[in-house]
């Protein structure tokens, strides 16, 4: 596995740790549907959190939560429906990224709630 590939599951387990710090309960981890995956289905009260983890070692050329593209939206949205029918979940369904970005020695966690819409 690269190296790219190893700090992108580091960045999916600190995202964890920060849902759960934050009184999360974790639904599922990388949940597959057709063509989409989830990264991480968080749930807090009766809001499903759908939780994009990008993770980065600069920002220097793109802010990183941007790197969300339209395409990856509409696969996202697919998947939610799809969980919340399987699941037969009556909730309210919420599009969120956290950023992981490490640089050097530091590591900042920001968690972007209703990062996007799906309308």
């Amino acid at each position: 596995m690269g190296a790219h590939n190893e700090f992108g599951k580091e960045g999916e387990h600190l995202a964890i740790q920060h849902l759960e710090k934050n009184g999360y309960t974790i639904r599922h981890i990388n949940y597959r549907y057709l063509k989409a995956e989830v990264d991480i289905i968080a749930q807090l009260n009766n809001t499903l959190a759908i939780v994009e983890v990008k993770s980065r070692r600069s920002d220097a050329l793109q802010y990183i939560a941007e790197t969300v593209t339209a395409k990856k939206i509409k696969l996202l949205v697919l998947a939610a429906d799809h969980y919340v029918t399987e699941y037969d979940l009556d909730v309210d369904v919420r599009f969120d990224i956290i950023t992981v970005l490490k640089n050097d020695d530091s590591l900042k966690i920001e968690h972007l709630k209703d990062a996007f819409y799906h309308f």
